[in-house]
């Protein structure tokens, strides 16, 4: 191939590297080349009257990744309503931003607390001996949990059961009545964190009626990503998550949409899909709700491969891609083969590449 058609072909190499890039499902970065290279004469040709390239890179051996980057955004995983359990005066509520644990309040309606529970059925009826349930199970968990033991943990609420209850709410200067209900109680999955407050102190409520929007304790990281680069964000996957003070941190992809959505700007109808990422450190994980992170997903990496710029890559007349290999004042064109795009390089092999040598491509 003659200096003159290099240019040509690197051009059509665009329009193939695009189809390549799109079958791998993405996460390639890949140098467009679509404007005559500058020769080292200036007169835009691509290469010198020798048939040499106006710039060169060298092979490199190493790892590649096909890494990429997404812009998340801090918060907490799930939401939900804590809803009231008796009617009467609310006269304590657990403040915005504070984390409440099992057997801590939630609120306090005429002074009489109503303390979380772990569980994912809701508290929806006074429990009594002769109840039989998942919700008599979830209770009798939560027992057990803090302590209170002596009973089988099972369905089935039994005397032993009440004797247990008798216990918790004596610990809590309770009446002890051995049954237990709405008015004592909230069920959910895990410690929540008060998002914020539908009810004040002073405020009469009745059961139903909101008191608390909570969300999980945990911090996550929420992103989209288009539909077409959804291979790079599997269930499982590895990421770092850098935070607003420059933190990095590891994590991986808890959660993935199943419904894609064009999103809310007009600019940018790409149908993309809701990613959830947990830290493996959560507690380590520090700034405000809605703050903006960078997602770094590691993707796959190739370890110990030779790799070129994605630009140095030829399109050649039969078909295929090569190198323009520069060595001793000559340039050749090596047919090579390609492996995984990422950083901006491609993995290559062929008969007669090595680390150190040089490749033309495009001038700056």
């Amino acid at each position: 191939m003659s200096g003159r058609e290099r240019p040509m072909a690197r051009r059509r190499l665009v329009l193939a590297l695009a189809a390549i890039v799109a079958v791998a499902g993405g996460g390639a970065a890949v140098t467009a080349v679509s404007a005559p290279d500058k020769a080292a004469d200036g007169s835009g040709g691509a290469a010198d009257s020798k048939g040499l390239p106006a710039a060169t890179a060298p092979v490199t051996r190493g790892d590649l990744s096909n890494s990429s980057q997404q812009d998340g955004t801090l918060g907490h995983l799930g939401e939900r309503k804590i809803n009231a359990g008796p009617a009467g005066v609310l006269t304590w509520v657990a403040a915005t931003g504070s984390v409440v644990g099992r057997d801590q309040r939630l609120y306090e309606v005429e002074g009489g607390p109503v303390r979380l529970m772990y569980g994912a059925e809701p508290m929806y009826r006074a429990l009594k001996t002769g109840d039989k349930g998942k919700d008599v199970r979830q209770l009798e968990e939560n027992l057990a949990a803090l302590g209170y033991i002596g009973f089988d943990v099972d369905e089935e609420y039994t005397a032993k059961t009440a004797a247990a209850v008798k216990r918790w709410q004596k610990s809590h200067d309770l009446k002890q009545t051995g049954t237990v209900g709405p008015d004592q109680i909230a069920f959910a999955g895990s410690a929540v964190r008060v998002k914020e407050a539908g009810a004040a102190p002073g405020d009469r409520i009745a059961p139903g009626g909101p008191v608390l929007t909570v969300t999980g304790s945990e911090r996550v990281v929420r992103f989209t990503i288009p539909v077409s680069e959804a291979e790079s964000a599997k269930t499982g996957t590895r990421v770092k998550v850098r935070l607003p003070d420059g933190t990095e941190l590891p994590g991986k992809v808890s959660a993935v949409g199943k419904t894609a959505s064009a999103g809310d700007d007009p600019q940018d109808r790409t149908p993309k899909i809701p990613v959830t990422v947990s830290f493996d450190q959560p507690e380590k994980v520090k700034g405000i709700d809605q703050s903006p992170v960078t997602v770094e997903l590691t993707g796959e990496t190739r370890r110990n491969v030779l790799t070129v710029p994605v630009n140095a890559l030829l399109a050649l007349p039969g078909g295929g891609f090569g190198v323009q290999v520069v060595e001793n004042g000559t340039a050749r064109d090596v047919e090579v083969e390609l492996g995984m795009f990422g950083q901006g390089r491609v993995e290559v092999g062929g008969e007669g590449l090595r680390e150190g040598m040089k490749v033309g491509v495009p001038s700056a």
